[in-house]
């Protein structure tokens, strides 16, 4: 085989492991990728999260809306994490079982195991149940607010981890979407 047709031949495949990877997780429709849009009254995307939300000021959880969810959907889960962490990525919020029919989250979600509406929260870096807001030790960091759309409910209790919880959403994401917002202390 000479090299033109190897090439060819391992595009072909990466281009269908990576179409198939896509309809294995449910995210296309039609041809074409399904989305979530995440939106908050407190922030736009990638601009500055009031300090209110954050460890320097009451440390609450921003209101946040979405539109786009999937007719089938069972369930959503939502993950906040800071990528520019000095120890790598930095979880600040876990939370899962949000009803399909919410298009949203208020301000201020108690950080209790399970709360109304029968959604639970998992385990955040800080070690604690529900939001931990953005607490840089230096610099400007970036903080993604991550909504999946699934067609099942978790079938786990609260307090599981970030990294427990995309092992259970793996083959089961319908749709996603994303707000990111930054701040700095």
């Amino acid at each position: 085989m000479n090299k033109k047709v190897f090439c060819i031949l391992i595009s072909f495949i990466f281009v269908c492991l990576v179409q198939g990877n896509d309809k294995a997780h449910g995210n296309v429709k039609g041809g074409k990728k399904m989305a979530i849009t995440i939106t908050s009254s407190a922030f736009s995307e990638g601009s500055m999260i009031p300090r209110q939300y954050t460890c320097d000021g009451e440390d609450i959880s921003p209101p946040l809306a979405w539109t786009g969810i999937p007719e089938t959907t069972k369930s959503l889960a939502l993950i906040c994490d800071d990528p520019d962490a000095p120890v790598g990525t930095w979880v600040h919020w876990v939370i899962f079982n949000i009803p399909p029919t919410a298009e949203g989250l208020p301000a201020n979600i108690a950080p209790k195991e399970t709360i109304e509406g029968g959604a639970k929260h998992g385990i955040n870096d800080f070690r604690k149940f529900g939001y931990g807001g953005p607490c840089p030790p230096g610099g400007t960091h970036r903080y993604f607010f991550k909504l999946y759309a699934l067609d099942t409910e978790i079938a786990l209790d609260p307090g599981i981890t970030k990294a427990q919880l995309l092992k259970a959403m793996e083959g089961h994401i319908l749709a996603e979407g994303q707000l990111m917002g930054r701040y700095k202390r």
